[in-house]
């Protein structure tokens, strides 16, 4: 399969739970090959009914999901294994140790054991020395990474990680974000849910926005920053203002945390931003300031407008 194909296609995918609420409204999307996916959206917006649909979970009300090629309904045995999944909510007060729920994880895929692939996936999510470990004994972070470790037993093309760092400190959060990193350059293509939003500006490549069950937005993440992020003009006045002079409303000035700042704000893409002319006009309206600084919007920034 070559680099940017198509390893996920929803296509109309509708999910109505009793009594007539409806989940899922029409979603389409595709998911490349060995792409970082970012699914963004508040609580209740569809994120894991989407996910556990596609992952044969839940059932759907209609539509279309193929996965590499399988359709998840018809070809069911081979497009789920070809998934991965962490899910949100963990079973983890198994007696049983890391070791062994591990490799129980690969054969209920009916793959052959393969010691080494364990050891190493074990290693890489340092859970080797508590290999013989009972799950019910460790840490949140550590049932975390058993979760992950079982994710990846049956070798699978494709993870979902759904809300994967909730609740765990930012070291094994950076840990984590590090390994799926790693999983990226081995080719496996890694779709996430994340309320850390910062998360998805840092590894993401394309990030997708849900909203009330329907898909609102699918772009590229430094594309999506580039046409949707603004920039912010924060001018330190000298004194400070009671209200912003008629002249200068045409720019939209509005008040920052106090009258002693001002905030203006530009599109980058634009042929010309209105800086020098806003200054230019500060000054003639005698509003002296002593400094002057921009910000970028973040993609929190560009979430929240999007979603309301």
């Amino acid at each position: 399969m070559t680099q940017n194909s198509s390893v996920i296609e929803v296509s109309g995918l509708h999910k109505t739970y009793a009594p007539g609420f409806d989940a899922l409204k029409g979603v389409s999307l595709e998911i490349n090959q060995g792409e970082i996916f970012a699914l963004l959206g508040p609580n209740g917006a569809g994120k894991t009914t989407l996910i556990n649909i596609i992952c044969g979970i839940v059932d759907k009300t209609s539509g279309a999901i193929r996965i590499n090629g399988h359709d998840n309904v018809l070809d069911f045995r081979k497009a789920r294994s070809q998934i991965g999944l962490v899910p949100q909510e963990l079973s983890t007060e198994i007696f049983e140790s890391v070791e062994a729920t591990v490799s129980f994880s690969r054969g209920l895929f009916g793959k052959p054991p393969n010691p080494d692939h364990i050891e190493k996936v074990l290693k890489t999510l340092a859970l080797w020395d508590k290999r013989k470990d009972i799950i019910m004994t460790l840490s949140g972070g550590m049932k975390k990474r058993v979760a992950i470790a079982k994710a990846l037993a049956h070798e699978p093309k494709i993870l979902f990680l759904d809300e994967p760092t909730a609740g765990v400190d930012v070291g094994l959060r950076q840990a984590m974000w590090e390994f799926v990193g790693q999983l990226r350059e081995e080719g496996v293509t890694i779709i996430l849910t994340t309320h850390y939003i910062e998360e998805a500006e840092q590894i993401a490549d394309r990030i997708g926005v849900i909203n009330h069950g329907e898909i609102i937005l699918v772009e590229d993440k430094h594309k999506l920053m580039r046409e949707l992020g603004k920039k912010q003009l924060i001018i330190e006045l000298d004194i400070e203002l009671t209200h912003i002079p008629d002249d200068l409303r045409r720019y939209n000035l509005v008040f920052g945390a106090s009258g002693s700042e001002l905030i203006y704000n530009y599109d980058t893409q634009a042929s010309q931003t209105g800086i020098t002319s806003l200054l230019g006009e500060l000054g003639t309206a005698g509003i002296r300031f002593h400094d002057v600084k921009t910000k970028q919007s973040s993609l929190e920034d560009i979430f929240v407008g999007l979603v309301k």
